[in-house]
């Protein structure tokens, strides 16, 4: 059955998608994609004569007039979104549009901005003893409004590392109403284009790091980690996962 398919196109490298995402692009005969955040070399795994179509200019309504369009036409439609559908990729809105319409969906995943900014560093989120959760957030400037209890200063309360999408035009405010709930010390990790060539990795601290992107003029395509598990050469413990003290012999007798 033809289906729009919904892929992540990852964080920007060609070779950062998966295979089934790859394949995906190579039968297509219309692909979407979001031109301010995928380097376009992404683009190299579609077919020779495959429509391609930049979403960046396009509101919701024609985004989906396209694909089902398309769709209706027999063609073989992608949507690409950056990162991975699951964050902030407006796929629920396209999909109940599509819902609407009769026309059928399916979604690839991809890999994550932050898990790529994550790698970069060479950085774990999770560290034992340190943090053991990752709250992926944003905030509110000209977008849409926060659900109430989704603060900053809730997620900073458990101490979680936190990684904020689509707040870097707002990092001197963000990192001002943080350094009143980690501290100005706490480590910060600045990552834009991550895996893409014009990719900049900025390295600080609360109190210094809205210096350091506002000099380097960041605008979009950038996440914002925080968090002491950031820190470099963070005294972690051991995970109980690999302890040699673990009884390994029962969980082999119940597997």
């Amino acid at each position: 059955m033809n289906v729009v398919h919904f892929a992540g196109a990852g964080p920007g490298a060609a070779d950062l998608l998966t295979l089934r995402a790859v394949e995906l692009l190579k039968a297509a005969d219309v692909c979407l994609y979001p031109g301010t955040y995928l380097d376009r070399a992404v683009l190299g795994h579609c077919r020779d004569g495959a429509r391609l179509v930049d979403t960046q200019h396009l509101d919701l309504d024609e985004i989906v007039a396209e694909l089902v369009t398309s769709h209706r036409a027999g063609l073989r439609v992608v949507r690409l979104c950056s990162g991975d559908p699951s964050v902030y990729s407006a796929l629920y809105e396209q999909t109940r549009r599509l819902d609407h319409a009769g026309v059928p969906w399916d979604v690839t995943p991809g890999v994550p901005a932050y898990a790529a900014a994550a790698a970069r560093i060479g950085h774990e989120l999770t560290v034992p003893s340190v943090a053991q959760s990752v709250v992926l957030t944003r905030t509110r400037a000209r977008s849409t409004a926060m659900p109430p209890g989704e603060t900053l200063a809730a997620f900073a309360a458990t101490g979680a590392t936190l990684v904020l999408h689509l707040a870097i035009t707002r990092t001197r405010i963000l990192t001002e109403e943080l350094a009143g709930l980690y501290g100005p010390d706490c480590p910060v990790v600045v990552v834009a284009n991550a895996s893409q060539p014009a990719e900049l990795v900025l390295r600080g601290t609360l109190s210094d790091i809205a210096d350091q992107v506002e000099t380097a003029a960041l605008r979009q395509a950038a996440v914002i980690m925080v968090g002491p598990a950031l820190a470099v050469g963070v005294a972690g413990a051991d995970s109980y996962l690999y302890d040699p003290a673990r009884d390994r012999a029962t969980k082999r007798a119940r597997e």
